[in-house]
């Protein structure tokens, strides 16, 4: 297979997609907290990789600034990214920069640590965003992702196998995975969070992600035929994400 060609067509989709996702992705947040603990978790393993305290921080694919205030508990200066103008006008962070973590308008090591909480795998070729990463670092600096593994059943069974879609990213988190590798000398591992059917809905009722199930469809109606897909869902689950943090040489 040979590289992805990410063309502007694609990107002004996904700026489309989180602009119309910033209300939905609060709720969730305030009915999961889910975003907060997966950023408190990369940010700890983060540290623990770094050479010493960080200095200055960037969150890329920041969004409304969830993970903005969990990182900015970790370093002296928090620089929240997004490619989405309607994410970054609910960042309440002090310092937003309005780009595309495929092109960072930053000068060559200038960051400590650069972090994706969940939001790497949500472009077709994770190379070049860590390319970008690793310009960006200081020697020592620390990149951290986060990727979804999926949602499962006691039995360990994918809870989208029996149903008429299966559950995509525009990346798996296997592939975020080796694309940190190849660039960085890594460290990774999983978190699971129990969660219920009306969490996994009210998930897939944020634009951006009902995207990875119908991608064609506008946003009112991508969310329905999610909602009617996930509608006989019942029960409990497991959330399942990986973590992969980097070391810059």
């Amino acid at each position: 297979m040979g590289p992805v060609v990410v063309t502007s067509a694609m990107k002004g989709a996904v700026q489309r997609n989180f602009d119309a996702s910033v209300s939905a992705y609060d709720a969730y947040e305030r009915r999961t907290h889910r975003f907060t603990a997966l950023a408190r978790l990369l940010g700890a393993e983060m540290a623990a990789r770094a050479a010493g305290p960080f200095d200055r921080l960037l969150d890329a694919g920041a969004g409304s600034g969830v993970s903005t205030r969990v990182l900015a508990q970790r370093a002296n200066q928090t620089v929240a990214l997004d490619l989405s103008r309607e994410m970054l006008r609910a960042n309440d962070g002090d310092a937003r920069v309005l780009a595309d973590f495929d092109r960072l308008p930053f000068a060559d090591d200038s960051f400590d640590g650069v972090a994706f909480t969940a939001s790497l795998f949500l472009v077709p070729d994770p190379t070049v965003a860590l390319a970008e990463a690793r310009r960006v670092l200081r020697s020592g600096g620390v990149v951290g992702a986060v990727a979804p593994l999926g949602w499962y059943t006691d039995a360990g069974d994918d809870i989208f196998d029996s149903l008429p879609r299966d559950s995509r990213s525009p990346t798996p988190a296997t592939e975020v995975a080796h694309a940190v590798e190849s660039a960085f000398s890594t460290t990774t591992g999983a978190w699971s969070f129990p969660t219920t059917a009306a969490n996994v809905r009210q998930f897939h009722a944020i634009p951006a992600m009902a995207a990875r199930l119908f991608p064609r469809l506008d946003p009112d109606e991508r969310v329905q035929r999610t909602s009617d897909l996930l509608a006989p869902l019942a029960g409990t689950f497991e959330q399942r994400w990986r973590w992969i943090v980097g070391v810059a040489d």
